[in-house]
């Protein structure tokens, strides 16, 4: 699921990372680009997608695993039996929790894949006079500079994005796949109500924590250049000098990798579930 999910939304994930940290470079979408191809090519469209499978396969393995844990603590919150079925706000609830796991291997994996995928910029605007264009180079920095927690920066800022992000994304995906079963069992659902419910899914949780997650890119990326501010330091400098729009910066193409690679996440999870399901049962 994680690695669906990259392959098919990294060049988003890419423009998004450099229009959050640098607003001012790009115009939008197109023009962010046009500029990429030109100036490093098209393998400037795939930057940190080492790291960015690293941090998906690993987030979404944890996160899963832990869905389906939390899922029976919710069951003993609400005093029903362990096989019952949960309605979509509890399966909201039990994915807001398991979050909470998946951040603690996500946040130094991004860290890694932001600063690659910013590191052009940062030389660009004079924060850095060289950068580290390979994952050791960047992982090496890192240790040198602040130690082994220097990959916790933003790690307050990926709290707040993920938990309340994933009650929404969960929220969304199963009350979607609620909408396309109409009463018939949603594991009976095909590939495009999937596809559509993981997409919508998706559109939830990044239209929730968008702002959030622009100022995690920011203390993640610009913290290359010495101290950086804390996630509330942060937040109020990008609203007091360059207005509350900033913080939606790459809004367009995060909405379009939100839609295609959650629904590819999701198509490869639950197909997967299945298969290896179908192995166990033989």
């Amino acid at each position: 699921g994680g690695t669906a999910c990259v392959v098919t939304g990294q060049p988003f994930d890419t423009a998004k990372v450099k229009m959050q940290t640098f607003p001012n470079m790009y115009k939008g979408l197109v023009d962010c680009f046009i500029k990429t191809y030109k100036q490093v090519g098209f393998r400037g469209f795939y930057q940190g997608t080492t790291p960015a499978l690293v941090a998906n396969i690993a987030e979404n393995s944890v996160l899963f695993m832990c869905y389906g844990f939390c899922q029976q603590i919710v069951r003993r919150i609400v005093g029903v039996d362990r096989k019952a079925k949960l309605s979509d706000l509890q399966n909201a609830a039990a994915g807001s929790f398991a979050s909470a796991f998946a951040t603690l291997v996500l946040c130094p994996t991004e860290l890694v894949k932001c600063r690659l995928q910013a590191m052009h910029e940062m030389q660009l605007s004079g924060k850095i006079i060289q950068g580290h264009n390979t994952v050791w180079s960047v992982v090496k920095s890192v240790i040198q500079k602040d130690g082994p927690l220097g990959f916790y920066r933003g790690l307050s800022s990926t709290l707040l994005r993920e938990i309340p992000g994933y009650f929404f994304f969960f929220g969304g995906y199963e009350l979607s796949r609620t909408f396309f079963a109409s009463g018939r069992p949603k594991d009976e659902l095909g590939p495009i109500p999937l596809l559509l419910s993981g997409g919508f899914g998706g559109s939830c949780l990044w239209i929730a924590v968008y702002p959030v997650d622009c100022v995690k890119s920011r203390i993640q990326v610009l913290s290359m250049a010495g101290k950086q501010a804390g996630f509330m330091g942060t937040f109020l400098t990008v609203v007091r000098t360059e207005g509350v729009f900033a913080l939606y910066s790459g809004l367009t193409p995060t909405m379009i990798r939100a839609f295609v690679a959650n629904g590819a996440l999701f198509l490869a999870y639950e197909y997967s579930r299945k298969f290896m399901m179908k192995q166990i049962d033989s």
